[in-house]
């Protein structure tokens, strides 16, 4: 089946050159130098890390205080203290 109807004024469409002007040179572009900026909760949340950092992680005073007791057998602690302590963090936890 043949259709005649505009078909050569659309693939005359493709066949016609389009001129585009010409791009002149643009005068010197300066480069812009890259700005780190840091908020002053950030720069406070830095102190505060370095700071807990600085701390041990183990308290060396009070294990060895245990230790001695434990060994010299004068550490006794009764369930239920042991009892109160967990439920009392299970209560205290945020959800």
């Amino acid at each position: 089946m043949k259709i005649w109807g505009d078909i050569p004024r659309i693939s005359g469409i493709y066949d016609k050159q389009k001129s585009t002007g010409r791009i002149e040179k643009t005068s010197g572009v300066a480069p812009k130098k890259d700005v780190v900026s840091i908020s002053n909760n950030a720069k406070d949340f830095q102190t505060a890390l370095k700071a807990v950092k600085d701390v041990p992680d183990m308290r060396t005073d009070k294990v060895n205080e245990l230790s001695e007791k434990y060994e010299a057998g004068n550490y006794d602690v009764s369930g239920k203290d042991i009892a109160d302590k967990i439920v009392t963090s299970v209560f205290n936890r945020q959800v």
